[in-house]
């Protein structure tokens, strides 16, 4: 056996990482990255296979997306540790064949998967804990998570199974993941701008596939499927095409021995690399033209293709950077800053866009206003002008400088991700050409000014070189064609001769001939050059932030960081007002507040943003949260400028009803959001003791005028209480000055205690089940939705919050395999806890074609089998997801960020349970399977007399009982066999009428059940009619889709045709739903909840000892 091939020792890493590295080459070619991370408390893998959509068959398109999804249906366990002559493959008894075996490992230890299939590559990966209970060992082979886990995911590259029982059943998950996004505009514009490209490019292909695609069409021209996408495995996954990574606690010579032990035996075919050098995805055909698109959404968008290089090879200077950084700028004598002025665009950006080895696009996206949208011919002459600008100006080398400058000090300062998300990029950037010491730092970092690099990829940007798409509902409206794959409407034609003129000649223009307003960007102010940081040995890092002022009028809290050491910090500010949520009118109010100030900061926070601080300014339902983040040098500087915007807005008409028609179309693309993304708002709303919904919103903002807004916002800063957290690399002195510029600033009157609002949330009554129905406002969304919550108690109280998270633990796994993997209820299944204000509860979310009340029993079903999981659950699996679980709670944080979300959490929470994770994990190490028992029978049980459960469900417009009206079950019955005498009739069939109703006699139609239609039709066929065996098949084939189509458009909820159907669990008896539809009424029924307290005295909190 050849020897493993040491590739690298080393790696170029960030200043603070301490994480050791090494890159190896198996035998059969395999490359891997192994890092070993002493500190770490999650382990993890990623393999990326360089083969994606791209590699399609034509009249197969989803292939590779299906072969993703199918490896992770169970596999062989491959003898390993021996070289096997000519790849034969020596199969011991299957070790791994259950389809969710891979699934029910990591679940057991804190972990999960995921994977993605991409143009030319698929990603895999996993994580896990490092080891069964803590991170304070490192554990032996046979114990470690991650070597458990290695072996089961190397078996996806050796020896998937591709079981046949479940091929069925994952087609559909991919044909349920298409539906998601049917109506999402960033696929189906995506979609069309590659189904209007070159058709001898890949980049033409469908690339997620549909059961049409992938199982009817295919069977129909007679195609064994599954040997298919088998064919595909063996066709394009190759060792030699293959990255892994894995990262872990152990050391590296532990890792590469796990390596080669398990991934040894994965076949090398020596497959060449992909690449599409001589095609590109647009041809002469394609540059020159405009596609006029109509969206889901009511936006405006206007986007610049050109066709561009592959840089590839180019990542010493990066030349589109250059390109991106300029084209893409905000601040003064920017494109947007010009066409902002205009009155055209809100906003603009644009970087390269890689398509796959051989080709590129440089992209520009501009979101256009209303009067952007007619006068979008300018905005397009404005690009080019500013193009010519950058043309006839050399390269400058201080604006690399720049660029390289600010790159080098964030990696120099990056802070370390999740494990998984760390493996899965890494896996990625290995199939790119970079040096291997360079796999950290190589897409990060610009090492060279190369002047004709950068001049040849301006050249790119030629005036015969690009394609527009101009996206808005309603212009020009005389959309002649609908995109194949998800039907969006569309106009394309080549440019007009005059309009062709005018933007070469603006791309030709001298400096006279242009706006004086554009010109290249000045100095940035903003780079930062203090990064010096304290670092000093501590026993251990500080839980909570210390509280250094609490005053009637402000609460300042502080933390210096004492755990990750970079120069960076994060002020989050709350200024609570009770006007900001009162009232609809007085939300819209903050919002247009907030926006506008927002909108004038634009230019001035761009350069903030490019050195690696921005801010943030947002409405909430108790005043206005203000957050500035990163490098902490001129941290205050920003912050002023912030304060000052807000206390000297001017509301300026122009700009007033720019942000306000901006706003709108955002209220009224929510309406249009996928079901699963809205669901919670109603819950959320019926839940809470006050509170509002969208449409609310919608009433009020048409009415409003700048001059109300220019009334308010002396009202709402006139008053307020205001909460700091000041966290990072940021001293006591300076987390007291910036309290002291926001009252200095601001100047408000303090806020009585007694004067803030008090959230609460409401109870459900014990035994209670309510349902409230709401009708999806997008027509064209097939999907239902269900959120099925049930209420549990108070969230301070620890120890019910302790067994809903247990129960969240127990359940994640099991749920999604039953309702999402067997039952294909549809793609979108989450199972676990739900935690509002005061009140806690289990919920499940499903969204599908299904019915909602079909998903209420299914989920029922569940609960009710669950029930039997839990009973028969031995002792051991018990405290193995105890276990999971704790590590999960106790899982590190892994940077600054992290951190400081969680220190806001607590305090926003008002309850500053500062140790809740060590609380929690108390909780949990005290349980019982007993305790759990008790309590699933008590409050989640379907059966279980108390329980207190809210349904919401989202309907689709296309819902049979809408489409169909008020018609009787025998009206259906009889339409139904009226439509099936029709079709036999016109297959040559003499019907009896009478004998084909006698067969349906004991059928309920209206219930939808297909199976027992079709099994009526075909036992007519036969005993009645007479028809052979081989023709009636062929007539109850055509039969069952005939019946499809036709059962919805009468009302009938079909249920789906399955092989299996007998297996589902069965559906408990529950009591009758309470419908709602009078929510004030409902709410006012309902109890509420005490409102949040501190959980200890908050003088505890209180500075007494000398910090860093």
């Amino acid at each position: 056996m050849q020897p493993v091939e040491r590739l690298a020792d080393k790696l170029e890493a960030p200043s603070l990482d301490d994480r050791s590295y090494r890159v190896i080459r198996l035998p059969n070619k395999l490359e891997a990255l192994l890092v070993h991370d002493p500190e770490t408390d999650k382990a993890s893998a990623s393999v990326n296979v360089k083969v994606g959509s791209f590699s399609d068959a034509d009249d197969m398109p989803g292939m590779a997306h299906a072969v993703e999804h199918l490896l992770f249906m169970g596999t062989k366990k491959v003898s390993s540790g021996k070289c096997i002559p000519c790849y034969r493959l020596v199969f011991d008894a299957a070790k791994y064949p259950k389809e969710n075996a891979y699934s029910q490992y990591l679940a057991s230890h804190s972990g999960y998967s995921n994977a993605y299939t991409a143009s030319t590559e698929t990603n895999y990966f996993f994580e896990v804990s490092v080891n069964h209970e803590s991170s304070e060992s490192t554990p032996s082979d046979g114990e470690s998570p991650l070597y458990g886990a290695l072996d089961r995911f190397a078996q996806f590259f050796v020896a998937p199974l591709f079981l046949s029982e479940t091929l069925d059943r994952e087609l559909k998950a991919v044909d349920s993941e298409n539906k998601k996004n049917l109506q999402s505009d960033n696929w189906r514009l995506s979609q069309l701008n590659k189904s209007l490209s070159n058709p001898k490019h890949p980049f033409h292909h469908f690339s997620t596939g549909n059961l049409e695609t992938l199982r009817d069409a295919p069977r129909k021209r007679g195609i064994e499927i599954r040997k298919e996408f088998m064919d595909f495995h063996d066709k394009h996954y190759s060792a030699n095409r293959m990255k892994l990574v894995v990262l872990g606690k152990e050391p590296l010579d532990q890792l590469e021995s796990w390596v080669v032990d398990l991934f040894a035996d994965v076949r090398n075919k020596d497959l060449p690399p992909n690449r599409w050098d001589g095609i590109q995805p647009y041809s002469e055909k394609e540059v020159l033209t405009q596609v006029f698109a109509k969206p889901v959404m009511d936006n405006r968008l206007l986007d610049i293709y050109f066709p561009y290089q592959d840089e590839e090879y180019m990542f010493t200077s990066q030349p589109s950077r250059y390109l991106s950084h300029l084209i893409g700028h905000e601040g003064p004598g920017s494109i947007l800053a010009y066409i902002k002025a205009k009155g055209w665009a809100n906003g603009l950006s644009a970087g390269e866009m890689d398509v796959c080895p051989g080709s590129a696009f440089f992209t520009i996206s501009i979101r256009l206003t209303a009067d952007g949208l007619k006068d979008y011919q300018e905005v397009v002459k404005t690009v080019f002008q500013y193009i010519s600008l950058m043309k006839e100006t050399p390269p400058q080398k201080w604006i690399v400088d720049e660029i390289k400058g600010m790159a080098e000090v964030d990696f120099r300062f990056k802070q370390k991700s999740p494990a998984s998300s760390f493996t899965s990029r890494l896996s990625s950037v290995m199939q790119k050409p970079l040096p291997r010491e360079w796999l950290l730092s190589g897409d990060k970092l610009i090492r060279d000014f190369d002047v004709d690099a950068i001049i040849k990829a301006m050249s790119y940007l030629r005036t015969d070189n690009y394609r527009l798409t101009i996206v808005s509902q309603e212009f020009p409206g005389d959309w002649d064609h609908k995109e194949k794959w998800y039907g969006t409407e569309y106009r394309t034609e080549k440019i007009p001769p005059d309009f062709e003129a005018a933007v070469r000649k603006a791309g030709e223009s001298m400096a006279k001939d242009r706006p004086a307003e554009l010109h290249l960007p000045h100095v940035n102010e903003f780079i930062p050059t203090r990064l010096m940081v304290e670092k000093k040995e501590i026993p251990e890092p500080s839980k909570a932030p210390k509280l250094i002022r609490n005053e009637e009028g402000i609460r300042t809290w502080w933390k210096k960081d004492d755990r990750f050491w970079v120069p960076k910090g994060n002020i989050l500010i709350t200024l609570r007002s009770p006007l900001a949520g009162v009232t609809p009118m007085n939300v819209v109010k903050t919002k247009l507040y907030c926006d506008l100030v927002n909108d004038a900061l634009v230019e001035y926070a761009y350069d903030a943003e490019i050195a690696g601080l921005a801010y943030e300014l947002d409405h909430t339902m108790i005043g206005l949260d203000i957050h500035i983040s990163g490098y902490n040098d001129k941290m205050p500087v920003l912050l002023e400028k912030v304060l000052v915007s807000m206390r000297d807005l001017e509301v300026k008409p122009d700009r007033f009803k720019i942000v306000k028609e901006r706003i709108l179309r955002g209220y009224r693309n929510n309406i249009f959001e996928e079901p699963y993304r809205q669901v919670g708002d109603f819950t959320r709303w019926l839940g809470r003791d006050g509170g509002f919904i969208t449409e609310q919103y919608l009433a009020e903002l048409p009415l409003l005028t700048p001059d109300d807004v220019s009334s308010f916002k002396p009202q709402l800063l006139r008053q307020m209480h205001i909460e700091i957290l000041v966290h990072g690399n940021l001293y006591k002195e300076d987390a007291l000055r910036m309290s002291s510029l926001i009252e200095s600033t601001l100047k408000p009157r303090a806020l009585p205690e007694l004067q803030w609002q008090v959230r609460r949330n409401l109870i459900l009554p014990k035994g209670s089940d309510s349902t409230y129905v709401r009708t999806l406002g997008d027509p064209a969304n097939v999907n239902n939705c269900i959120e099925y919550y049930l209420h549990v108690g108070y969230y301070a109280d620890m120890d019910l919050r302790a067994r809903l998270l247990l129960l969240g633990q127990l359940t994640d796994e099991p749920g999604f395999d039953q309702l999402r993997t067997k039952e294909q209820l549809g793609y979108i299944v989450f199972t676990g806890a739900k935690v509002a204000a005061t009140t806690m509860g289990y919920r499940v979310i499903i969204q599908s074609e299904r019915s909602p009340e079909y998903l209420e029993e299914r989920i029922n079903a569940f609960l009710s089998m669950f029930a039997k999981t839990l009973e028969d659950m031995t002792q051991q699996e018990f405290e193995a997801h105890k276990k999971s679980l704790i590590n999960k709670r106790l899982e590190k944080i892994k940077n600054l960020d992290q951190e400081t979300s969680r220190f806001w959490g607590y305090i926003g929470s008002e309850y500053f349970n500062f140790l809740q994770v060590e609380t929690d994990v108390t909780h949990i190490k005290s349980l019982t399977k007993q305790d759990l028992t008790m309590f699933f029978e008590q409050y989640i049980h379907p059966t279980a007399a108390y329980r207190a459960k809210l349904s919401v469900h989202m309907v689709t417009q296309t819902a049979p009982k809408l489409v169909a009206g008020n018609i009787t079950p025998a009206e259906q019955k009889e339409k139904v066999l009226g439509l099936l005498t029709k079709y036999m009739t016109s297959m040559g069939i003499g019907v009896d009428e009478d004998k084909l109703a006698s067969h349906f006699s004991h059928i309920d139609v209206a219930a939808g059940d297909q199976s027992a239609m079709i099994s009526a039709v075909a036992n007519y066929l036969t005993e009645d009619a007479q028809v052979p065996e081989e023709h009636a098949e062929q007539i109850i084939e055509q039969g069952q889709q005939l019946l499809s189509a036709i059962l919805p458009s009468l009302g009938i909820e079909v249920q789906p045709l399955t092989d299996d159907a007998e297996d589902l669990p069965p559906v408990p008896p529950v009591k009758d739903t309470t419908f709602i539809t009078n929510v004030h009424e409902y709410k006012a029924s309902l109890e509420a909840t005490a409102g949040p307290r501190p959980l200890m005295d908050l003088s505890k909190f209180e500075e007494s000892e000398p910090k860093l």
